[in-house]
């Protein structure tokens, strides 16, 4: 039988120019293990496609417990949510493995 942890999904969906400060205050923040992707979509801002490099958006999942999650979800809102386009979400989640996290 397999035994689940519970963990929090972040999920941050932003402009990739802030990338790499987004991934440097996770780590700051003690997230282990996330996941970038490049996406394209539309929202109340407008579309974004990515034809073009200031147009890229990234989605980064971020897997951690709770509270971290809700450090890291407020520090982005405070530091980068003005300036930016910047969505964010939560899901809980299971895992296998929690060390990982």
């Amino acid at each position: 039988m397999i035994t689940k942890h519970p963990k929090t999904l972040l999920v941050i969906v932003a402009e990739a120019a802030i990338e790499r400060a987004l991934l440097r205050d996770a780590r700051q923040h003690g997230v282990q293990a996330w996941t970038v992707t490049d996406v394209r979509g539309a929202g109340q801002e407008g579309e974004r496609e990515g034809a073009w490099e200031a147009d890229r958006t990234v989605e980064i999942k971020l897997i951690c417990s709770e509270a971290v999650a809700d450090a890291l979800a407020e520090h982005v809102m405070t530091q980068y949510a003005r300036h930016y386009h910047v969505a964010l979400y939560f899901s809980e989640i299971s895992v296998l493995r929690p060390a990982r996290y």
